[in-house]
């Protein structure tokens, strides 16, 4: 059960005294003052507000006694939960009202503290349960399969791996995203896990929609989502190193690229690092790859005189000791590239 700390109780009160021309208390489900006009109460026990919470009705004393000030206490119901006790010092008719505004106002932010605990109660059991999944090997067991129907997963049925890049949840496209069970990995970066589904292109086709910056890889329909993901998440480095006109990749068109990636082959690997500082260059190394060394189409793409292009290829050897109209050498550079996103 959610409670309010002293701090967040004397807050309201002081806000709300800036409105109201009365002294309020704020008790706990204990009947203790945590937030009031007059401060040397905070810790004492209301009489008042004991006996609300105890009855569930709200408590009026008419004239002022020994140990309790005239006013009313209202009793703060979460669900069937008596939690606190809003009290008012002063005349009953005419304190009725504000006690009203104050213990509404009090409800509406616990209940919004409870929303917030739940949903990130939630996020926390949905990423573990994806650790879970993505460090799993061999079969799945009961317990995990039970955790896992909660969120619409069958871990009897084959899944594809969707891994996105630079998502923008608030276009309406986004709401694709939650079709299929998915995963937040950080801001702009989620998982869909699509079950039993031989094609996904239509799927693919329409979270691209009107999303120019999206990147999106997806595995072969396996048995283990932890594998798909692994397929997933390395092509997707291919996509990021070559960065081709395509915003999306196949681990089944890109396989061997992965495994080039992530092979040693060089004694003396990070060459193309040194590109790294170095925007344009990258750029024309990429467009000289994606087409196939073609001086003009490359020149055409990044829209550069011929003799520019030559310039930066010149430039790239001088850099990295690798020419890249050598096809050889090219090769070597393209891996380095790969290594840098495995």
């Amino acid at each position: 059960m959610f409670q309010l700390s002293e701090k967040q109780a004397q807050e309201i009160v002081d806000k709300m005294m800036m409105d109201i021309p009365y002294n309020i208390n704020i008790m706990n489900h204990e009947g203790i003052i945590i937030g009031s006009g007059h401060k040397a109460r905070v810790g004492t026990v209301h009489r008042g507000a004991v006996e609300a919470l105890s009855t569930g009705q709200r408590v009026e004393v008419m004239e002022d006694g020994r140990y309790e000030k005239k006013g009313t206490n209202e009793p703060i119901v979460i669900g069937n939960t008596r939690v606190g006790v809003i009290g008012i010092s002063g005349s009953p008719e005419e304190v009725r009202p504000f006690c009203n505004i104050v213990r509404t106002t009090v409800s509406l932010l616990i209940e919004q503290r409870n929303t917030l605990e739940h949903l990130a109660s939630e996020a926390n059991r949905k990423k573990a349960l994806l650790e879970m999944l993505l460090d799993h090997q061999g079969a799945y067991s009961q317990k995990l399969r039970k955790e896992a129907a909660a969120y619409q997963i069958d871990l009897l049925l084959k899944t594809t791996v969707l891994y996105l890049k630079h998502v923008q949840p608030e276009l309406d496209e986004a709401k694709l995203l939650f079709l299929h069970p998915s995963f937040q990995l950080d801001g702009d970066t989620w998982v869909i896990l699509v079950q039993n589904r031989p094609d996904c292109s239509p799927l693919i086709a329409q979270l691209l929609y009107n999303q120019p910056q999206l990147l999106l890889a997806s595995s072969r329909l396996e048995t283990s989502i932890a594998e798909g993901y692994r397929q997933a998440k390395a092509a997707l480095g291919v996509l990021l190193a070559l960065r081709p006109a395509a915003q999306s990749i196949r681990y089944e068109d890109a396989e061997f690229l992965v495994k080039l990636s992530q092979s040693s082959l060089s004694d003396k690997p990070g060459t193309a690092i040194k590109l790294e500082d170095t925007a344009d260059l990258l750029e024309t190394l990429r467009s000289f790859i994606n087409h196939n060394c073609s001086v003009s189409q490359t020149a055409e793409q990044l829209n550069i005189h011929r003799n520019t292009l030559q310039y930066r290829l010149k430039r790239i050897e001088s850099i990295t000791g690798k020419d890249p109209r050598n096809l050889l050498q090219l090769f070597e550079l393209t891996h380095e590239l790969l290594a840098l996103y495995k």
